[in-house]
């Protein structure tokens, strides 16, 4: 089978992101899963192990004393070396903000096509397919590059299936960087949450209010069913910008794009602005006193009623099940 390289972003702690998981599921649906990752000098073993558990048929390890202090660039020479060693069928990266910024680079580099915010992925003959939500997922399509390695950025949350533990074969290299070309910074630091609900991008459950539910103060009801639901916690544009919740949980085109197995929408009406950055849950619920809210378009569940009525049932049904 071919190689198909997946970039896996670590945190400044070293630890390795959870998007790790579904970009090796993905590749191994399109051939021979190759970890690429750039660490600093020595401290790529332990990675290595981790990524074998996560599906890695092989790892890639870029060694660097430049990482951490210059911004996406050892990344890019990381799969810029994997590429040429390895001559892959497809590149897989993130669809994070440093993710799309080493893709589109490295489709300069190596004269690569580009497809970006894929959800999905699959292998026809010897050309690699892209699945797009576009239009505010009013629309389903499929995309394919006709010149050129396949370097495509993978929605987070989109690919749900896990590639089986391996043991994979470790290729250490070093590699260099020319300062001149990328932004020198003095650290990078993981921004430090003390919540201990799963990340908005990443949530396999994503509990969202909207204008419906009145104010900042009322806006805990979100909170409370994301806690006993173990969720993340979202917010439309306009609750937002009625200083519900910071703009960091907003949901939709000009905030996260989330895909979770389960979205529950309170009080949101569903403008197109938000669908587009929800529609692609694998199950949505919506609760809104409003019969005639968009949201129910898309929904697969849907409550009519008042939140304030609702919610606080369910939370209790959902606490007494758990006992």
């Amino acid at each position: 089978m071919s190689h198909v390289l997946a970039l896996i972003e670590v945190s400044s702690t070293g630890s390795i992101r959870n998007t790790a998981p579904a970009l090796l599921a993905a590749a191994a649906k399109l051939g021979t899963p190759v970890a690429v990752v750039a660490v600093a000098p020595g401290s790529g073993a332990s990675i290595a192990d981790e990524l074998g558990r996560m599906g890695a048929a092989q790892v890639y390890v870029a060694e660097s004393d430049q990482v951490g202090t210059l911004l996406v660039a050892p990344e890019l020479e990381a799969l810029a070396a994997a590429h040429s060693a390895l001559d892959p069928a497809a590149i897989l990266v993130a669809h994070s903000v440093e993710g799309r910024d080493v893709a589109a680079r490295l489709a300069v580099r190596i004269g690569g096509g580009l497809l970006i915010d894929a959800v999905d992925v699959r292998a026809e003959a010897d050309t690699v397919i892209a699945t797009h939500s576009i239009f505010g997922g009013a629309y389903t399509v499929e995309a394919a590059v006709e010149g050129g390695t396949p370097i495509v950025t993978l929605r987070s949350g989109a690919v749900q299936e896990r590639a089986g533990s391996a043991t994979p074969a470790v290729t250490v290299t070093p590699v260099t960087v020319e300062s001149g070309a990328a932004a020198v910074i003095d650290a990078v630091n993981d921004a430090v949450t003390s919540s201990s609900r799963p990340e908005l991008r990443d949530a396999s459950t994503v509990v969202s209010g909207g204008r419906g539910l009145g104010s900042k103060e009322k806006f805990e009801l979100v909170e409370r069913l994301a806690d006993v639901l173990g969720a993340a916690v979202g917010a439309s544009r306009a609750a937002v910008d009625a200083g519900y919740v910071p703009q960091t949980l907003q949901v939709g085109q000009t905030g996260t794009t989330v895909s979770p197995q389960l979205y529950i929408a309170l009080g949101i009406s569903g403008a197109i602005q938000h669908r587009a950055g929800m529609q692609t849950a694998k199950t949505i619920v919506a609760i809104n006193k409003d019969a005639d809210a968009p949201i129910f378009d898309i929904a697969d569940f849907g409550i009519v009623g008042d939140v304030f009525t609702v919610v606080p049932q369910l939370i209790e049904a959902i606490e007494a099940r758990a006992k």
